[in-house]
């Protein structure tokens, strides 16, 4: 007999726990299953790296058909589930549905940026949670260098040339730094930008920036970006956004065209769709072994999963601890099918690192604290150990040594994945004018 198990989610949890599965499991003993909305896994950390074009967008992702050797990939998202009868439903990218059993359940399904109530935030205002994200922002940030190049107006310029970022956490900080670097470096080909000089402001509602690392390295990152000629302002919060303009709780009015969203995350909306028990953020609440609630056969883990921490409190929605848990959760799963023996997740945090762009990061290993260039090869050299893949790992090495002595690319290619319809492309055929044009243009006697 074969069990089925379902694995929602393709990120490093989901990837991770059907890897280990696929290790453990024999071959006949399970079908394994993996449900994702891409047919890869996105390497979160290099993100900011390939919004600022220092890493090739291709290159920061990894098909899962590439480290999945024997799980069935479905591309589609989980739309419904039913404990009793111990089903999801899966919807695929074309609109048909289809019942998938299972015996053991794993819900991996991460988490989305998380939106406040805050005028014209949802309308004016980009993420920065997937590759479309960087890819969109690198190609705005080039436009609004073109723009503002062409422009005759000050204000508009000053518009075009203000980016605001909201959110002083690794995502926010890390995108700060590294598109800053990048639009400094191609400024340099837009003259009369950069006669009147950009502008980059981050937003932080509490009094000061990464929360999440050492008081004094958060400072050191601090000292290096505002020397940097970035702005920040502290214990303030976004009030209002326009096509134009910023508001701030401080009064102060940005103008401005970018302002980019990087406040926290929350769990995967699509949970409140499956029949699970969620807290008051959204999240499932699972044990020590990471399975949900009064519930034998499904398991949870990643941004979606409130999962005790070791440490006391509820794990962090980080790469570290999805990767772990993901490993956990597989072995688990296996022992609840005859093979091996269940154990409790027990993961403590060891290393962070927060890219600031120009050669200087600032991290943790342990109890050891570094900065500059030597936290930055370290943090290089951590990720590399990390992302999954071989050919990813050479193809990272080969874009940063590239990236070395040549400048960066700043060609606008937001039209790549949205070509015309050929109505819109296509001239009108015309049969007479056909006809004169090979008569005109045949050779004379």
């Amino acid at each position: 007999m074969a069990w089925n198990v379902v694995i929602a989610g393709g990120g490093f949890g989901g990837a991770m726990a059907a890897r280990e599965l696929e290790r453990l499991m024999p071959r006949q003993s399970a079908r394994l299953v993996l449900v994702n909305d891409t047919n890869f896994m996105l390497y979160t950390p290099f993100l900011p790296e390939a919004a600022a074009g220092t890493l090739e967008p291709r290159h920061v992702v990894t098909p899962l058909r590439e480290i999945l050797k024997r799980t069935n990939l479905r591309l589609g998202t989980i739309a419904a589930h039913d404990p009793a009868a111990r089903t999801v439903e899966l919807r695929t990218r074309e609109g048909e549905v289809e019942q998938l059993p299972y015996d053991q359940l794993l819900l991996s399904l991460g988490s989305v940026s998380r939106a406040l109530p805050i005028p014209g935030l949802a309308q004016h205002a980009i993420g920065f949670k997937s590759l479309a994200d960087a890819i969109w922002l690198r190609n705005h940030v080039v436009e609004t260098l073109e723009a503002a190049n062409a422009s005759e107006d000050p204000a508009r310029r000053e518009e075009w040339l203000t980016y605001v970022f909201v959110g002083g956490g690794y995502a926010g900080l890390e995108a700060l730094a590294e598109l800053q670097d990048f639009a400094t470096d191609a400024i340099e080909r837009y003259p009369r930008a950069r006669l009147h000089g950009m502008r980059w402001v981050l937003v932080e509602a509490t009094g000061r920036v990464l929360p999440e690392i050492d008081a004094g390295l958060a400072d050191y990152a601090l000292r290096q970006l505002r020397g940097r000629g970035i702005d920040f302002r502290l214990g303030a919060t976004l009030e209002e956004v326009s096509a134009g303009s910023a508001r701030l709780s401080t009064g102060e009015t940005l103008p401005t065209r970018t302002v980019v969203w990087t406040a926290g995350v929350t769990p995967h909306p699509s949970l409140r769709d499956l029949s699970v028990p969620l807290d008051e953020r959204g999240r499932v609440p699972v044990d020590e072994c990471l399975r949900v609630g009064g519930m034998d056969s499904v398991w949870a883990i990643g941004d979606c999963a409130a999962a005790p921490d070791p440490c006391g409190g509820l794990c962090p929605p980080t790469a570290q601890h999805a990767v772990r848990q993901g490993r956990v959760a597989a072995r688990n799963i296996a022992s609840e099918l005859g093979v091996g023996s269940a154990r409790p997740f027990s993961y403590r945090g060891r290393a962070a690192f927060v890219n600031l762009g120009r050669y200087k990061a600032v991290g943790r290993l342990g109890r050891l604290k570094f900065r500059g260039f030597l936290a930055w090869w370290m943090a290089r050299t951590y990720h590399m150990s990390q992302i999954p893949g071989l050919a990813r790992k050479a193809r990272a090495v080969l874009d940063w040594t590239a990236s070395l002595p040549f400048p960066r690319d700043t060609s606008e290619v937001g039209s790549i994945g949205h070509p015309k319809h050929l109505d819109a492309t296509m001239v009108p055929w015309d049969s007479s004018t056909s006809s004169s044009r090979s008569s005109s243009d045949s050779p004379r006697e």
